[in-house]
């Protein structure tokens, strides 16, 4: 490189020389060995069958002698045929070590110049000011301080626990003061017993607020409407409780309205100790056949029971029945199932009675009231997708054999059976003490 001095009117410039050096490397002794590999599936690349096979198809390029490559001539080493293999095992006693060989053996930390640190930690162990910490550590004080202010403010105001009204009897009384609030006329008034128990009393402040209702936040709204809060005791079915199913997409091909085929769909969930979790959708077949079966099961209609309104009949002829064909199948993503809390959570419909209006019915009209019930278990599905990898080599062909796919169902309506109303009585009388009354008479 060089330089020159800049003359006025001129302008500084320098002379850079690169020089590049080639370092090519020299081509491979041999040409790369390229193995034709199957692709089979990542579970048949990590099975042993794999490598053995692997070890098999490809041989050692080496020759293996019976010593591996490490000849050891033991003619040379003394009594090592007469048992004694003393000369091939490592001494016991250590020998001493040489002066000239101790510097070997020093550890890493004093190699290089020699430092005058005792200690065995770095120059950097404190990189933060006193300051600094002094001012979090009167922050976490200050914020300790404050907490235990409002804390003891807490407990002052905090109104004493009354210690009765954690008596269960008490609490039942309460309980039983609502429903004497609002049927005051069936209020049980005699001495308490096994089966009866008197409410608490009632105040005059409770009946004005029961007569008069008003929102607990709302004071400008007023009551519109109210209803009886009761169990729907003719819809109670087998099990005693319903199942709530989501949908996480539209089951039907996709329209601009409801396809009113759903509200008369049939649901076939999987069978206890199924392997595969599928849930089942059939539909009515055309708009007939989901008329007529709304009809059937409408007890309001006079002619519900007409044989005609069937469009299909059974194998043998002797009765009628509904053809449902097979939508798709689902498979369930979230589930909540409560078998042993039926009331925890339930289902409310609203149902209002005109009694002025002349249906024209032989049934007994519905009274008015929000019937409620009960939920034990809640599902989420998404439509089903396969899960037969047996093209891949990871499911067996024996699993495949065991899913039944159904193409209809048939749906027959009628009256349920002995058994069937045994057990829908069985859960009526739980709620109900008009059947336990009867079921005693019996």
């Amino acid at each position: 490189m060089t330089s020159q001095a800049p003359r006025p009117g001129s302008y500084h410039q320098d002379y850079i020389a690169r020089i590049r050096y080639e370092n090519n490397l020299p081509a491979p002794p041999g040409a790369p060995k390229l193995l034709n590999i199957p692709v089979e599936g990542l579970k048949y690349f990590t099975s042993p069958a794999f490598s053995s096979r692997l070890v098999r198809q490809q041989p050692l390029n080496v020759e293996a002698d019976a010593e591996l490559g490490m000849p050891i001539d033991l003619v040379g080493m003394p009594g090592i045929f007469d048992g004694d293999e003393s000369s091939i095992q490592a001494p016991l006693a250590i020998p001493p070590l040489h002066a000239k060989d101790k510097i070997l053996l020093r550890p890493l930390s004093e190699l290089g110049k020699p430092t005058h640190q005792t200690g065995g930690y770095s120059f950097l162990r404190r990189t933060e000011y006193i300051s600094s910490e002094q001012k979090a550590r009167n922050e976490a004080n200050a914020s300790a301080a404050k907490a235990a202010a409002r804390q003891t403010a807490a407990n002052k105001s905090r109104k004493p626990i009354d210690a009765s009204k954690e008596d269960p009897l008490v609490m039942l009384r309460a309980a039983v003061k609502g429903f004497d609030l609002a049927y005051s006329e069936d209020a049980y008034t005699g001495p308490d017993s096994t089966t009866n128990l008197r409410g608490s009393a009632i105040t005059p402040a409770e009946k004005e607020a029961w007569n008069n209702p008003r929102h607990p936040t709302k004071g400008n709204v007023q009551l519109l409407e109210a209803y009886p809060f009761i169990p729907d005791l003719e819809a109670i079915t087998d099990s005693g409780a319903y199942m709530i199913l989501k949908f996480a997409a539209n089951p039907t091909p996709v329209t601009d309205s409801h396809d009113a085929r759903m509200d008369m769909a049939l649901v076939r969930p999987p069978g206890e100790g199924a392997e595969e979790e599928k849930w089942e959708i059939f539909l009515p077949e055309d708009e007939t056949v989901m008329k007529n079966a709304r009809k059937r099961l409408d007890v309001n209609n006079s002619a519900k029971d007409d044989e005609a309104l069937y469009t299909h009949q059974n194998k043998d002829g002797s009765s009628g029945t509904f053809k449902y064909p097979y939508l798709r199948a689902f498979e369930a993503v979230r589930s909540v199932e409560q078998p042993n809390q039926r009331y925890r959570q339930v289902a409310v419909a609203l149902h209002d009675n005109d009694p002025e209006a002349d249906l024209g019915l032989d049934v007994d009209v519905q009274e008015k009231g929000a019937y409620y019930y009960p939920v034990t278990a809640k599902y989420s599905l998404k439509p089903w997708r396969s899960k037969d990898l047996a093209n891949v080599g990871v499911s067996s062909q024996k699993a495949r054999d065991k899913s039944v796919k159904y193409d209809w169902m048939t749906l027959e309506i009628k009256e349920p059976n002995e058994v069937e109303a045994q057990q829908r009585h069985k859960h009526r009388m739980e709620i109900d003490d008009d059947d336990l009354m009867h079921e005693g008479e019996e």
